[in-house]
């Protein structure tokens, strides 16, 4: 009798406890709620780019030459002094006689060799008169690349996170030591904000995909080397297959179930599943 009613206590108790389990487990599934953020998908024109990169330099220099090697008796400029054409860069106390070096044409003095006091040489410039109103961007791009561009073309540049409206001036037909293409191009440099040595980036476009859906490239998961996205239906995540027809840095050209105002997961997306509930917030 005993043993019957400790059979049938543990017998409840293992129902109790299964009980327990299965409103924890039904609690644990309610609860599971991923925020997540969402864009539209859009129908749209994607520019496929070329990304250059090249240096940015005085749009031409005028190397400053001494008649005779001396001692500069005097010294108006430094680096970095504006002049005008005519204007008195020194003095050079010569064995023939006090030289008075003046500037050839407006522009910046760089690279100053001597200072008061100190001998000069007739041999290399004693400085260099630099044309920065207007700043060169030199690039070396592939032959691919080369066949996108022609002289006149204007593109943007980004450089130190500022943009500016170039003019390419020139394409080399001859490869250079490396093997690759010469090009230049010119940029307004009026407010003297573009420093030479700088790095520019230039995005060349190689090729329009027309009239495409368009989603953000963060948006794309793969799973078995497939992509898809998720796209949100009645605040749930359902797990949609494309193919991407071309992709770029933000944004993606696919192919699939998706369609115009569609909201296509961006942030969350690696921790859902088909179906999961979602608490959807528009990204920016």
């Amino acid at each position: 009798m005993k043993k019957m009613r400790f059979g049938l206590a543990a017998m409840l108790m293992m129902g109790i406890l299964a009980a327990c389990t299965e409103e924890d487990a039904a609690e644990e599934v309610e609860e599971r709620i991923v925020p997540v953020e969402t864009a539209e998908a859009e129908t749209g024109d994607l520019v496929v780019e070329k990304t250059i990169y090249g240096r940015t330099a005085p749009n031409s220099t005028t190397p400053i030459m001494l008649q005779a090697p001396g001692e500069v008796d005097a010294l108006e400029v430094e680096n970095g002094t504006f002049v005008e054409e005519d204007d008195l860069i020194a003095k050079i106390s010569t064995a023939a006689g006090i030289q008075n070096i003046r500037a050839s044409k407006d522009g910046e003095i760089i690279q100053l060799q001597a200072a008061e006091g100190e001998m000069a040489t007739s041999e290399e410039p004693f400085a260099i008169i630099a044309d920065m109103n207007e700043m060169k961007l030199q690039f070396s791009v592939t032959a691919s690349v080369r066949a996108l561009i022609t002289v006149d073309d204007t593109f943007t540049t980004v450089i130190e996170n500022q943009e500016y409206e170039v003019t390419i001036t020139e394409v080399n037909v001859m490869p250079d030591e490396t093997g690759l293409y010469p090009i230049e191009a010119t940029v307004e440099n009026e407010e003297s904000e573009i420093l030479p040595g700088l790095i520019a980036v230039l995005n060349i476009p190689e090729k329009k995909i027309e009239d495409s859906i368009l989603v953000p490239t963060s948006a794309v998961v793969y799973e078995d080397d497939l992509p898809f996205v998720y796209i949100i239906n009645d605040d749930r995540a359902e797990k949609v297959e494309i193919s991407i027809t071309e992709t770029q840095t933000d944004k993606s050209a696919i192919e699939g179930d998706v369609q115009p105002g569609d909201q296509i997961v961006i942030t969350g997306q690696l921790t859902l599943s088909d179906g999961d509930q979602v608490d959807a917030a528009k990204g920016e």
